[in-house]
């Protein structure tokens, strides 16, 4: 939730095909001894803490997800959509948690490193004032952002647990993704290498395929929108500007340095955004700064749609050639909105080699792997003075109707 780009303000399943016969038998009789050894060791594990009477808390917010990708005898790699994990109408409120530090502001609310006083697990747990939600107009998104992430599910998205409300807030309890902002590590880094880019744009490919086949267009693609998990995998978090969307939408909203030109001219837009909020991520984490840019929005608005994009001279020819046709104004012609969709993207030969199945099961190791040194260690984020709530204003809920499904 940090400000280096300001705002305007389950299931199926996905298969991968192994040519090799005698590779995919190999394979196949791997994959099944790791995930049989996997099970011994968690249900080996799950009798001694019940042995010790240390089981999880009867109302855990976060229940163990026990589907596992799988081969079939003729070596496809099948990946079942795990159920979500959102608990509705929760038997906990604020009192079962333990608020401990800001990990990131906005507009209307905060995001808190929050500790379960059950169990002693660590959460993120973001607070959105309901009087400033209103006022800013933003009841549809927030109630949109919490349905979205209740029915999803997905190794690069981040998981919303449990959803509760008072009299003055809304909470959103989701899990903490200890690595903090990628905006943070490419500052620090100045720009990302070819490698290191293909491999974060790989596993946002992933994310946004599968949130296009259930309908959802994300639109706030950006580098503060991206998480990194203890290996150093992607979590995308922040879906306030997600929609399910079936065909088009006209609501003017996202990031300038990454909106698409269809919805700077109102003409309907869809999940093709995506793909433009995907070049324009990829440019800059090779470069360090976004293709378009200004002093204000509008004149970044005329920049994209002039469309004209300047190189650094160290950018690699694949990666120009991608980038290009990810950033084409004409959206029936962009790169993921023509007729193989998606595969277009991962077939495409700047992203040769990507071990897909390997992302998948997050087996591939990432260029930066988040230093930690313990469940609850913030130092991945940035500091933020601490704040008391102002609990001064009028009594009751005036807006409880407005969030009657949160």
């Amino acid at each position: 939730m940090s400000n280096g780009h300001g705002n305007v303000v389950p299931g199926g399943m996905a298969v991968a095909s192994i040519d090799d016969a005698a590779l995919r038998a190999e394979k196949f009789q791997e994959h099944q001894l790791r995930l049989q050894e996997k099970y011994r060791l968690q249900h080996q594990n799950q009798d001694q803490m019940d042995a010790q009477g240390n089981g999880a808390h009867p109302h855990d917010p976060a229940p163990n997800d026990a589907a596992q990708p799988y081969y079939t005898s003729q070596g496809q790699l099948i990946y079942p959509t795990p159920s979500p994990c959102y608990q509705a109408r929760p038997q906990y409120g604020l009192s079962d948690f333990q608020l401990l530090e800001t990990l990131g502001t906005g507009t209307f609310g905060r995001v808190y490193l929050t500790k379960f006083r059950h169990n002693q697990t660590y959460y993120a747990m973001k607070v959105l004032k309901k009087s400033e939600v209103v006022r800013l107009k933003q009841v549809e998104h927030i109630n949109s952002e919490k349905q979205i992430l209740s029915q999803v599910h997905f190794p690069f998205i981040v998981n919303l647990f449990t959803t509760f409300q008072d009299d003055s807030n809304l909470y959103m309890l989701l899990e903490y993704v200890i690595g903090g902002e990628l905006f943070s590590h490419l500052r620090k880094a100045g720009r990302f290498t070819n490698d290191m880019t293909r491999f974060y744009a790989a596993e946002i490919v992933l994310a946004i395929e599968y949130l296009h086949s259930r309908d959802v267009i994300y639109r706030d693609l950006k580098p503060e929108n991206l998480l990194l998990d203890s290996a150093g995998h992607i979590k995308i978090t922040d879906f306030g500007f997600a929609k399910r969307v079936e065909d088009r939408t006209w609501t003017l909203c996202g990031t300038p340095e990454y909106l698409a030109p269809e919805i700077i001219q109102s003409k309907g837009h869809g999940k093709p955004v995506d793909w433009w909020a995907l070049g324009i991520l990829i440019f800059e984490m090779l470069a360090g700064y976004p293709p378009f840019f200004d002093d204000n929005p509008f004149g970044i608005y005329e920049k994209i749609l002039a469309g004209r994009i300047y190189f650094p001279a160290h950018i690699d020819s694949t990666a120009k050639d991608l980038i290009k046709k990810l950033l084409t104004a004409d959206r029936t012609k962009r790169l993921g909105n023509l007729k193989d969709g998606s595969d277009d993207i991962k077939n495409h030969k700047w992203f040769r080699g990507v071990d897909w199945q390997g992302l998948m099961e997050k087996s591939v190791v990432a260029p930066i792997v988040p230093p930690h040194i313990h469940p609850g260690d913030t130092g991945n984020f940035e500091k933020y003075p601490e704040v008391v709530d102002d609990d001064s204003g009028p009594k009751g809920d005036p807006y409880r109707s407005l969030f009657m499904n949160f």
